[in-house]
């Protein structure tokens, strides 16, 4: 629970001292204290929200402007914002659009809304590519660190590796709340070594802080992993695809959402299922057999799965994507696809953390080689066209456009009641956020002016 949010959302309309009781009894229920000392904790909360209530009246208004949201008026739920699909789509493309007013110069960054981004640096008169990548923990694993933090640190390596560079190095940022148990950390930082030993990559920096600080209750754990690469050629960016070029998958067995799927509807096994490192052992064995040069383009089917992926790699070459159903359906690991159809959960429409791999005709087998000699399933799933637009070809005969959803299809219970239909009034609330973003780069841009000129 947010105790600042929870005054700042009712000091203008609950009497004070009704409020500090109200807070008093939820720190309560959270902590040690007896009836006395949570009344001094929600005194000193009230107190400190009412005095930075006092900025609106400093007289400073730069500053009142720089610590004021310039607010879309729409709540990440409502916009499905980190729910992979047509709503998180356009608000990573607005983000994209405040990196981008920088000015500042890299090979792929935000706004080709690929895995990660890469700069190319020079090193003794060579040209190398280093390629970074960040993910953060799936929310839904906060009570379960150890998976938390090994699906995260495989998601930010496949990240890396997708974008043609062979990781080198991790970065872990924890942040638990201030109930939270101390163990959670421990917990968390294991699921990253284990990960970090399976493929030899070193954790090298983090952080560790408190969720909100003092003004937190509770035990959220939420974080961060980081990855870098390093890669002798270009990058196998999506924007690489060209009409003619081959569509390869790999197996894939899902991560952090195949297995909250797996805990929060009884699927226990499922579990074993994503742990492993299949992904990074396939990309490096191309990395072995130096053919990333070879590869016009790689991702991993995770966001809002083969529909969302296919979309953004669409929407960036301008190229056409033709997926075959039955073959698709070869490459989700059995166990895993067997939960989906029994849950009624689209298996087109949730992350399967597979490597698709785009490929000219005449590398195919090569790659298909490479990969399987590492142990990893693959198949020729589809061909790239240049018809500008992802179409799935049923078992039937029947063509279908692949279109995200607005949310990654539903995969528990909650996400089912909150539904992943795009709302009536969608257009509405893109033009609400295009507004808050536009504020956000002017408020950038007068404070880059302010600082340079004095």
């Amino acid at each position: 629970m947010d105790m600042e949010g929870f005054v700042r959302d009712r000091i203008d309309n609950v009497d004070n001292e009704d409020l500090k009781a109200i807070l008093a009894s939820r720190i309560r229920e959270y902590k040690d204290v007896d009836e006395e000392g949570s009344l001094l904790i929600a005194d000193s909360v009230i107190d400190e929200v009412k005095t930075t209530l006092e900025l609106e009246r400093c007289g400073d208004e730069f500053l009142q402007d720089i610590v004021s949201v310039p607010e879309a008026g729409v709540a990440m739920g409502k916009m499905g914002v980190g729910s992979r699909g047509a709503g998180d789509f356009f608000v990573h493309r607005k983000i994209a659009e405040i990196v981008a007013s920088t000015n500042t110069a890299s090979l792929v960054n935000p706004s080709e809304q690929d895995d990660g981004g890469v700069v190319s640096v020079n090193a003794d008169n060579d040209e190398v590519y280093v390629t970074t990548a960040v993910d953060g923990i799936h929310s839904r694993l906060s009570e379960y660190p150890f998976l938390g933090g090994f699906h995260v640190t495989r998601a930010t390596l496949r990240d890396v590796c997708v974008m043609g560079a062979d990781p080198v190095a991790i970065l872990s940022d924890i942040h638990l709340a201030d109930d939270g148990d101390v163990g959670k950390l421990f917990d968390f930082t294991a699921g990253v070594a284990a990960v970090s030993e399976l493929v030899n990559v070193p954790i090298v920096a983090g952080s560790t802080l408190r969720v909100g600080g003092d003004m937190v209750l509770g035990d959220r754990l939420v974080s961060a992993v980081g990855s870098v690469g390093v890669s002798n050629y270009p990058p196998t960016a999506r924007k690489g695809a060209t009409d003619g070029d081959v569509i390869l998958l790999t197996e894939g067995s899902g991560g952090g959402t195949i297995t909250t799927t797996a805990i929060y509807n009884g699927f226990f096994d499922v579990v074993w299922d994503t742990m492993n490192v299949n992904f990074v052992q396939a990309s490096h064995a191309l990395f072995e057999d130096n053919l990333v040069k070879d590869i016009h383009a790689m991702t991993d089917v995770t966001n809002g799965g083969l529909r969302g992926d296919a979309h953004e790699i669409c929407n960036t070459t301008g190229v056409g994507l033709e997926f075959y159903e039955k073959e698709i359906n070869k490459t989700i690991a059995p166990n895993v696809l067997d939960m989906l159809q029994k849950l009624d959960i689209d298996p087109l429409g949730v992350s399967t953390d597979s490597l698709m791999l785009i490929v000219p005709p005449e590398f195919v087998s090569d790659v298909k080689k490479s990969v399987s000699d590492a142990g990893v399933l693959i198949s020729e799933i589809g061909v790239v066209n240049n018809s500008g637009v992802p179409e799935l070809i049923r078992e039937d005969g029947s063509v279908e456009k692949l279109v995200p959803q607005f949310r990654e299809a539903a995969y528990t219970k909650i996400k089912k009641l909150v539904g992943d239909t795009t709302p009536e009034d969608f257009e509405i609330m893109k033009t609400k956020v295009q507004e808050a973003a536009t504020r956000a780069i002017s408020k950038k841009e007068r404070v880059i002016k302010h600082i340079r000129e004095n």
